[in-house]
Formats: C-alpha cells, sequence, structure tokens
C-alpha cells in the first residue's frame, strides 16, 4: 500500500463551481447543488440554471461526465460520480470537482472519502469560522491508500454489485409508485371503472353513487412532532436518532444527525418502519419511511390512518401535495408551510365498502412490496457500509467476501 495526495490524481485542478448562479433561468444551463448530490443524480431536468454568462466564467467546472464530485458548505462530504448523461452541466460554489481520469481511481476514491476514515478526516479539516466549509486545499491534501490495481478493482467492484442493486430497488419502487397513482387517479378521481354506473352530484362534482365526500384531517391523524432538542438522551443512555427534514429527504441518517431521549419523547413520536411522513414546513413532501425506528422532529407529520388502508391515505396525501407547495410557496415569508386548516379543506371521495376490498386487493400488495423493496435496500446499504472501511484499509481480502 502506497498513500499519495488526492490533489496528485487529477486531471483538472480540484475546485470549486460558480459562486453567484442567481436565480434559475429558462434555457439556462444546469448546475449541480448539495441537494441534487444527497438526492442522487438521476435526471438533469429536475436541476435549476444559471445564465450563459454564469457559465462560461466557470469553464473550470463544466462537466463532461464521470467525475466525482463532493459537496463542501452545508451538508459536507456528500459524493456522486457525474452520469454521462449530465454532460455540459456545471456546479454551485457549495461542490467541488474531483476529475480523475482513470474510472477505476474515480471510484475508488468515492469510497474512500464515504469512508469512516475519509468522512473523519474531512470533518477534522473544516473550516467554521463563518460557516462549516471544506477548503479547496484540504482536498487537495487528502492522503488517498492505494493498493494493487487489482486488488482495488475487486473491491470496487463488490462495492458497486451492492450499490447496483438498491439502484435496481429504487427504479422497481419508482415504477410501482407509478403504477400505484395510475390505479389511484383511475379509480378516485376519474372514476373510470364506474363510467356505466350511477353517479350523484357532491362538493366534488359527480361522484359514484354509495360514495361520499371526506376531508385529509377526517380519514387520518396528522401528528406534528417535537423540538427534539428539547429531549436529548441522559448519559448512558441509548438515543433514538432524530427524523428531520433533511433524514426525510435522503432516506436515512448519517453522522450529522442528532440523537433523542426516547423516554422523554413517548411512543407516539416514535417513528417505525412503513410509517407515512408529511413534511409540512420548508420542503414539502409526503413519504413512506423505512429507514428503522427514530424520533419524530417537528414541522413533520405522522399520518396515522383512522380506520382507512394506509394506501387510501398515502396516495390521497400526495395527491394533495402539489397544491400545498402552491399554497406554501404564496405564503412563504421566510419559510413556506402549511396551516392544518388545509387538511380540512383537501378534500377526498371515498367508496362503498365492496369497492372499497376490490381496489384494496390491487394496491395493497403495491404498498407493501414497496415497503419491503426499501427495507431490503437498507440491509444492503449497512452490508455495503460495513465492508467499506474493512475494504478500503486493506484489512479484508476480496475473496473472503459472500454478498
Amino acid at each position: 500500500m502506497e498513500e499519495v495526495q488526492l490533489g496528485t490524481l487529477t486531471d483538472r485542478k480540484i475546485g470549486y463551481g460558480i459562486v453567484q448562479p442567481g436565480a434559475s433561468v429558462p434555457n439556462g444551463v444546469p448546475v449541480i447543488k448539495v441537494n441534487n448530490i444527497i438526492s442522487g443524480l438521476r435526471c438533469r431536468n429536475e436541476l435549476e440554471t444559471t445564465s450563459l454568462e454564469n457559465d462560461a466564467k466557470y469553464k473550470r467546472t463544466k462537466l463532461l461526465g464521470g467525475e466525482l464530485i463532493i459537496s463542501v458548505v452545508g451538508t459536507i462530504g456528500k459524493t456522486a460520480i457525474v452520469p454521462k448523461s449530465f454532460a455540459g452541466c456545471n456546479l454551485v460554489r457549495a461542490t467541488c470537482l474531483i476529475d480523475i481520469k482513470d474510472k477505476l481511481l474515480t471510484s475508488w476514491v468515492k469510497y474512500y472519502i464515504d469512508s469512516p476514515k475519509g468522512q473523519h478526516y474531512i470533518h477534522e479539516n473544516l473550516n467554521t469560522t463563518v460557516q462549516p466549509t471544506l477548503n479547496v486545499k484540504s482536498l487537495v491534501d487528502m492522503p488517498i491508500p492505494l493498493y494493487s490495481s487489482e486488488y482495488m478493482k475487486e473491491a470496487v467492484s463488490i462495492l458497486k454489485s451492492l450499490d447496483d442493486k438498491i439502484e435496481v430497488n429504487r427504479k422497481i419502487n419508482e415504477n410501482l409508485e407509478q403504477q400505484a397513482q395510475t390505479l389511484f387517479k383511475s379509480w378516485f378521481v376519474d372514476f373510470e371503472p364506474f363510467k356505466n354506473g350511477e353517479f350523484v352530484d357532491s362538493e366534488l362534482g359527480m361522484i359514484p353513487k354509495g360514495w361520499r365526500v371526506e376531508s385529509l384531517s377526517s380519514i387520518a391523524d396528522y401528528i406534528n412532532g417535537l423540538a427534539m432538542q428539547k429531549f436529548r438522551p441522559e448519559e448512558g443512555e441509548e438515543g433514538l436518532p432524530v427524523l428531520k427534514i433533511k433524514e426525510l429527504g435522503q432516506g436515512g441518517f448519517d453522522s450529522n444527525s442528532e440523537y433523542c431521549s426516547p423516554s422523554k419523547i413517548g411512543e407516539k413520536y416514535i417513528i417505525k418502519d412503513g410509517d407515512i411522513i408529511f413534511s409540512w414546513s420548508g420542503t414539502l413532501m409526503v413519504k413512506i419511511w423505512c429507514g428503522g425506528k427514530c424520533g419524530l422532529n417537528q414541522h413533520l407529520f405522522v399520518v396515522v390512518p383512522k380506520e382507512k388502508p394506509k394506501w387510501f391515505v398515502y396516495q390521497w396525501t400526495k395527491y394533495h401535495l402539489d397544491n400545498f407547495i402552491r399554497i406554501a410557496k404564496d405564503k412563504a415569508v421566510t419559510m413556506g408551510h402549511i396551516k392544518r386548516g388545509e387538511l380540512d379543506k383537501a378534500k377526498v371521495t371515498f367508496p362503498d365498502t365492496d369497492t372499497l376490498k376490490k381496489i384494496d386487493s390491487l394496491m395493497e400488495p403495491i404498498f407493501n412490496q414497496i415497503i419491503s423493496n426499501e427495507l431490503e435496500s437498507r440491509r444492503l446499504a449497512t452490508l455495503r457500509d460495513t465492508l467499506l472501511p474493512k475494504l478500503m484499509s486493506g484489512e479484508l481480502k476480496v475473496n473472503e467476501v459472500e454478498i
């Protein structure tokens, strides 16, 4: 094993992106931000844009695809390898370009930075004068262990196979979500299976006979979380990780996640796999949580169905999300949010018992499969994170690994 500085491995100089990208502009150049790295670089159309003039000033971070990038402000130390489909995009100041032409070394360095040792180096070298920031020089000087090409290739192959399985599960779930939404809209919004039946008038217009209109607040309890900074674990107590908007967005916890005392907060605010979580402030989103047992922070609702199928409550909350986002945006002064009154105004259609049983037989298996796939991905991620430091240190021989 030899150790080299990261700066000696790069083709272009390590550097950060556009300092002031400005507001998103039509027909501009897509730019990658920290939240894009965290959520995954899957579709360039999801990126905000900057002007052609800004882009031209920062040719040094113009992306070709295949580069390693890292977040250096805010949530620091998150990495991604830029897909080829993102060629032509650029970066913002809170991210850094690490352009290593050798694909094997690019993947090796990414996994090393992701490892506990790499993350420890990063957080030991933060500049905290104004806000936590990782300087370019610290990245240039970062020590990277190198082994034989054969060993690094096999180690990367093991780790990548786990990441690939996780990505397959994500794509399957994306497809299942689309199926569920299509079925839901067909039955509960467009009433397609009932076109030839009898309809009656309602506050939402014509609905199938025997159905009724309710509000979101009547089909589930929307329980707000606690200000968890008031409920820290006692010395020696095993704390629960705190679920905040950041953790909900990334689907799990990291080394920066906070902890709370389970004995202080009570069962009502303890979240388990399969619970529906609705972020009603800041970044509005609705998700099925599968990141493990945790404590619910304020600005998040756990959505508890009132004798209704969980998929039914989840789909209706998600159906109204776009409108909630518009409401929050219109009211935003500092951070947009919605009030409980909006849950009363948001209406749902509820079918007769026989109809509910029919659609339940279609929807519940989809809902359960999504949860199962998410839990499988979490198991794979745990295995990857367990193997990662051992493979990066050479402690574990690749022929000893069974997946």
